[in-house]
């Protein structure tokens, strides 16, 4: 059964629509009280996320609160790594840590074979958000992109850098691509197991491949990813590529062959058309930071992105990256009813 509001995956397939839909990433968090409670009561974030119950309500919080038109599930990117033996946890002020990251070639090895019950969990959280809200809005699934899964591999945490992530890739190359396509089997599957269980779209997060050349991006991060996008088994579910410094890979990108290319602030939403449009939709691309300006600044970059697009279809309005969770939740549900409220002016 299609959702009720369809406007999200209308405009994914460039189809006619009323006005730009929105949704927000990482819109369900920590700036949210509703969100903080939730997160108290599991008592961590790794318990949180896998507690289907509370996953679901913290995932259907951004429709209640700000009447989005697209729902991302509440999961985290590093979720099915750990079927594979990767064992990591989160600390507070620094991220998830792994206790065993990967030094060397033969640590490859010692990777167990992805297993997609241990994810099974993922799939109740997406039927429980279909049920929950009737249908009402379609559901994103989402995974991270074989490079950025890597980097964390690699360097057992976030980084500024990824120096002992590039150190690897160039002194290992061919371990490197190795390990690559290791996590872009266990991403088909994972996916496919979101798409069956309900997702209507699914998003691939490459939140660390900025940090990349184009030339050394072409040769290891998008050959997998085109592997990915290749063997989903997907009906009329699209497919959303998000590259975080996608500037530098622009003219490029769209030989990944996904069905949608968010885009962060850092290119004009103009040069996205014009280099995407119309093998592919766009999402983006307004910079977070602008939701700690008061509210004509919103309303003045939010009408800038929108009349920049026109009235074609094609065009999910996003932010360049996720929300933080010190932002003002009346400033982000004003953006939302302010992209509504000018995107219908933009196309009367």
């Amino acid at each position: 059964m299609n959702p009720k509001n369809d406007l999200f995956l209308r405009a994914c397939k460039n189809q006619k629509i009323e006005r730009t839909p929105v949704w927000l990433m990482r819109q369900a968090g920590r700036y949210m009280k509703e969100y903080r409670e939730l997160r108290e009561k599991a008592g961590s974030f790794k318990k949180f996320y896998k507690n289907v119950e509370l996953a679901v309500e913290a995932s259907i919080l951004p429709k209640k609160i700000l009447d989005i038109d697209a729902i991302i599930i509440f999961s985290d990117i590093l979720t099915p790594l750990e079927s594979i033996g990767m064992n990591f946890d989160f600390k507070e002020g620094e991220g998830p840590v792994f206790e065993n990251p990967i030094k060397s070639p033969e640590d490859i090895k010692r990777l167990k074979p992805f297993n997609v019950e241990d994810t099974d969990y993922v799939g109740q959280i997406i039927k429980g958000v279909n049920q929950k809200l009737n249908r009402e809005i379609p559901v994103i699934g989402f995974a991270g992109a074989p490079f950025t899964l890597a980097a964390y591999m690699i360097e057992g945490k976030g980084s500024k850098d990824f120096k002992k992530t590039k150190t690897f890739m160039y002194n290992h190359p061919q371990a490197f691509k190795e390990l690559l396509d290791i996590i872009a089997d266990m991403l088909i599957d994972y996916l496919n197991l979101q798409i069956q269980s309900g997702a209507d779209a699914v998003q691939i997060f490459d939140s660390w491949a900025g940090y990349l050349s184009p030339k050394d991006y072409k040769e290891f991060a998008l050959p997998p990813i085109q592997k990915i996008i290749k063997n989903l088994k997907r009906d009329y579910q699209p497919v959303i590529h998000f590259t975080k410094g996608v500037a530098g890979f622009i003219d490029f990108i769209s030989s990944s062959n996904a069905d949608v290319y968010s885009v962060d602030w850092m290119v004009d939403i103009k040069d996205a058309k014009a280099k995407l449009y119309p093998k592919a939709a766009v999402q983006g691309n307004l910079d977070p930071t602008v939701l700690y300006a008061d509210k004509e600044a919103i309303k003045k970059e939010v009408d800038y992105i929108l009349q920049s697009w026109g009235k074609d279809s094609g065009h999910i309005f996003n932010l360049g990256h996720g929300l933080m969770p010190d932002m003002d939740v009346e400033k982000v549900k004003f953006l939302v009813d302010t992209v509504k409220e000018l995107s219908f002016k933009v196309r009367s």
